[in-house]
């Protein structure tokens, strides 16, 4: 069950997450969510970031929940299905999710590149059978419609069912 304080959701919602929450913090990406995500953060760094920005905390931290410094969701599920089955429920996610449209590292918008431009940096099978490719200007990371894809649009739509 998650614990939210008020925040009034006006718009696509943007999170961080705090340190326990790495995984979710790739699927929210995968999902097109903005989320921003630091294995180490101070609680102050992270309320005032989060109050800089306009994003929602995502936490499991009981201490940091009830500051009451910046908008901030208690999430409780422990397994990742859970955990974006409660957030979708109160975020609304599926309403607003553009699915592989952020760099799932660095959580950067992807971006379509010419295949030509980036033949030397795939493997020979890829280039054999994929056209359209995506990259993240920050970190150069190259993204194609694979089994990779499939495997993960297949376990984010079975995660999301009847949300």
């Amino acid at each position: 069950m998650i614990k939210m304080k008020e925040t009034q959701l006006k718009s696509k919602p943007r999170f961080i997450a705090d340190c326990h929450f790495g995984k979710l913090a790739k699927y929210l990406r995968l999902m097109g969510f903005d989320t921003l995500f630091f294995p180490q953060i101070d609680d102050n760094d992270l309320i005032d970031l989060a109050n800089s920005e306009g994003r929602i905390i995502l936490t499991r931290d009981k201490e940091l929940f009830q500051r009451q410094k910046a908008d901030c969701t208690l999430v409780d599920a422990v397994k990742i299905d859970k955990q974006l089955q409660e957030l979708s429920t109160v975020f609304e996610l599926v309403k607003y999710q553009r699915p592989f449209s952020l760099c799932i590292v660095c959580n950067e918008p992807l971006h379509v590149v010419d295949k030509e431009s980036i033949l030397h940096r795939l493997p020979p099978k890829v280039i054999r059978y994929f056209s359209y490719f995506e990259i993240c200007d920050k970190c150069q990371r190259i993204y194609w419609q694979g089994d990779h894809y499939k495997k993960m649009k297949a376990s984010l739509e079975k995660m999301l069912q009847g949300v």
